[in-house]
């Protein structure tokens, strides 16, 4: 009788499991190619608004493992880069779009994803005041938490200093990225 009262919950819960498994393998399935379209377009609509004047972006090529596309003109010259870059922000991972001229100045950057940043904080970094400070910007970029940016810095959001940092350093990649692709780096991809 203890074996039966032991038996059935412990059945019943590993049916359960199986279950929920089988349900989230098959909505993976089933959403997986709606994701990566959905990604897909948000890339190529960030390219667009960090390089509003590119006729067109070549193929996604890669470079130390990071993703990038050149900015190509009506007659296909390179007018620039954009680059696909990630780095440690507050909660999580924040991903942005930097659009780097051929001069090695960062022409525009676009928030991709900063989901998992506080609200009201650290998600402030998607506001168009934020990325406007780096507009124009060069070499290693810096963050000030005071009230006046230092050489080449630009303002932390207040409350979101890591946030900050985190976006700092995905565009401070994409311009480390840009100076290898000047100096000859092999692409990979």
């Amino acid at each position: 009788m203890n074996v039966k009262k032991i038996l059935m919950p412990a059945v019943a819960l590993l049916a359960i499991c199986l279950v929920a498994s089988a349900l989230l393998a098959v909505t993976n399935q089933v959403t997986k190619a709606r994701i990566e379209q959905i990604a897909a377009e948000t890339e190529n609509a960030a390219r667009a608004s960090v390089f509003p004047e590119a006729a067109s972006f070549s193929d996604v090529k890669s470079i130390a493992d990071q993703d990038y596309c050149e900015a190509l003109d009506g007659a296909g010259n390179c007018i620039g880069y954009t680059f696909s870059t990630t780095a440690k922000g507050y909660g999580g991972d924040v991903s942005v779009m930097t659009g780097v001229g051929t001069d090695g100045s960062v022409r525009a950057i676009e928030i991709l994803d900063v989901s998992n940043e506080t609200p009201g904080l650290g998600q402030n970094a998607k506001q168009d005041s934020f990325k406007a400070q780096f507009g124009g910007m060069r070499g290693t970029i810096g963050v000030s938490t005071a009230s006046k940016s230092a050489d080449n810095g630009i303002d932390a959001l207040t409350g979101a200093t890591y946030t900050s940092r985190g976006v700092t350093a995905a565009v401070n990649q994409a311009l480390t990225l840009f100076e290898q692709i000047q100096k000859g780096g092999a692409a990979n991809g």
